[in-house]
């Protein structure tokens, strides 16, 4: 996911400001200031599809990757584990939450090493295009992602980005990694929900328990991510691949961006066949990392006109 935030403390006017342009006319001559809504921007970028593309083949092998673990360390019979994968995703936005959920425990960590220890990073080769991209762009940037903090140093290292962040939040900083064995709250000694049951007939009256897990597509998570990296939500470009986590985005006032696809959805304002194509779509960001160093004044002998960026 990737956000472009904008510091309230950065902002030369007011904390409100929400117009694209502010004119004064004095002695026959205009004066217009340029407020973009990308100025003093912050990356946040997601990790998984989103710096990389989906075609890397990650994404089934960890796929395989936990559902071999639910087998062979959480006993679940193998017939059962691909239905209840996709039950556990729907309700709760990734396996471990859901797993978390409905009662079972496990060491977080554990489940992190086992998914992710056994991934093939080497298919990721080093990415130049978008390395010079983030570094031309002279702001700090911070990565989110729901994957564990050991991931995401790998895939940013084989990827040549490693440097190019000033924060990563991830599971850990969202999460307690020593808590994976707790009960859950209200959970019932030895007893697993049925999820599947649930799903069948999702109007009968069962409760779905809530997992101890903050991660996106949830608003909790977006809401610990605002706090901790100073984010103004009405003043971010929020860039993921997920169509959950954009509309989750949307609906709390971020600007959404999908990667991985050039058709927009609904809840997206823009969509993007790949990272690399931040800044075709989207040259405000550097334009106005160019002009910051002038305080984005302009000076004409004609009226200045508002203009708007469609997508």
């Amino acid at each position: 996911s990737l956000f472009c935030s904008y510091p309230e403390e950065e902002t030369k006017w007011s904390t409100e400001m929400v117009i694209s342009s502010i004119t004064v006319s004095a002695r026959n001559m205009i004066v217009s200031y340029s407020v973009s809504p990308f100025a003093s921007a912050r990356p946040v970028l997601d990790v998984d599809d989103t710096l990389y593309p989906l075609s890397s083949g990650l994404a089934p092998e960890v796929a395989n990757n936990i559902q071999d673990y639910m087998t062979e360390k959480l006993g679940i019979m193998e017939n059962k584990v691909q239905e209840l994968c996709l039950s556990l995703y729907k309700y709760y936005g990734t396996t471990l939450a859901g797993l978390r959920a409905i009662g079972y425990k496990f060491d977080y960590n554990d489940f992190h090493s086992f998914v992710h220890g056994r991934l093939p990073y080497d298919t990721l080769k080093p990415d130049p295009v978008l390395r010079n991209l983030l570094q031309s762009l002279p702001i700090r940037k911070v990565v989110f992602t729901n994957a564990d903090k050991a991931h995401a140093d790998k895939v940013l290292n084989r990827l040549g980005l490693e440097d190019c962040f000033e924060q990563i939040l991830c599971f850990e900083t969202l999460n307690d990694s020593t808590k994976g064995n707790d009960a859950v709250e209200d959970e019932e000694a030895a007893e697993v929900f049925d999820i599947n049951e649930y799903s069948a007939a999702p109007n009968a009256g069962i409760s779905l328990p809530k997992s101890p897990v903050v991660c996106k597509p949830f608003e909790e998570a977006f809401e610990e991510v605002f706090k901790i990296a100073s984010i103004n939500p009405n003043r971010t470009l929020f860039f993921d691949d997920s169509l959950r986590n954009i509309q989750t985005g949307k609906r709390m006032g971020l600007h959404t961006v999908r990667v991985g696809t050039s058709n927009r959805t609904e809840g997206a304002d823009y969509a993007l066949e790949s990272i690399h194509n931040i800044k075709e779509a989207l040259p405000e960001l550097w334009d106005t990392a160019a002009t910051d160093k002038t305080d984005g004044m302009r000076y004409s002998t004609e009226v200045a006109i508002e203009t708007e960026v469609k997508a």
